[in-house]
């Protein structure tokens, strides 16, 4: 099986991730995966540097670039896919038996108090720069090769509301797994 997950910078993937890596599921990231790509090709560490090289290797390679780059390195049968980007993404995984994508959001409030509270070095630090972060990697005013995050969201088969604590969260997903039937 593979869970991909799709959220706004600072909604809480990490949160969905860490409950399917306690069910030894085997943890990608596509983030990791442009990081790593930019790491070959000294390209300084900045989110906004990372969003710009993804945007261009999708570009060039096409919209399944990271997909397809970050399924090289697994080993399956259960595999968790976070930082699910743009719908090309979607539609890669979607290929693969047993796939299911999974949405978390949260209000905007919540999100920038997470995001400055967690201070990566790659993060926007002011609230400008995280507004414009945030607007380029939700799909406002991008290219078709560029992020697409409601997009993606919208192709979700549920999006969790992470608007008031972990637990609350984690129990929509419980209930989802439940009523869907899905086993690991």
């Amino acid at each position: 099986m593979i869970i991909g997950i799709v959220g706004p910078l600072g909604s809480g993937k990490s949160l969905i991730s860490d409950y399917f890596k306690e069910l030894d599921f085997e943890y990608h990231s596509l983030s990791k995966t442009v990081r790593e790509e930019a790491n070959l090709k000294n390209i300084k560490p900045l989110r906004k540097n990372f969003q710009k090289l993804g945007n261009l290797m999708r570009k060039e390679f096409g919209n399944n670039y990271w997909v397809l780059k970050t399924l090289e390195k697994t080993q399956f049968p259960n595999l968790i896919i976070d930082g699910i980007r743009h719908p090309g993404e979607v539609e890669e995984l979607k290929k693969q038996d047993d796939f299911i994508l999974i949405g978390i959001d949260s209000p905007k409030k919540i999100r920038l108090a997470r995001i400055k509270g967690r201070n990566r070095q790659s993060d926007p630090k002011t609230f400008i720069e995280i507004k414009q972060m945030e607007e380029s990697e939700l799909g406002i005013d991008q290219p078709e090769h560029g992020n697409q995050i409601l997009k993606c969201l919208e192709m979700a088969d549920i999006v969790i509301q992470n608007n008031k604590n972990k637990e609350f969260a984690l129990q929509q997903l419980e209930k989802f797994i439940k009523e869907k039937n899905i086993s690991f």
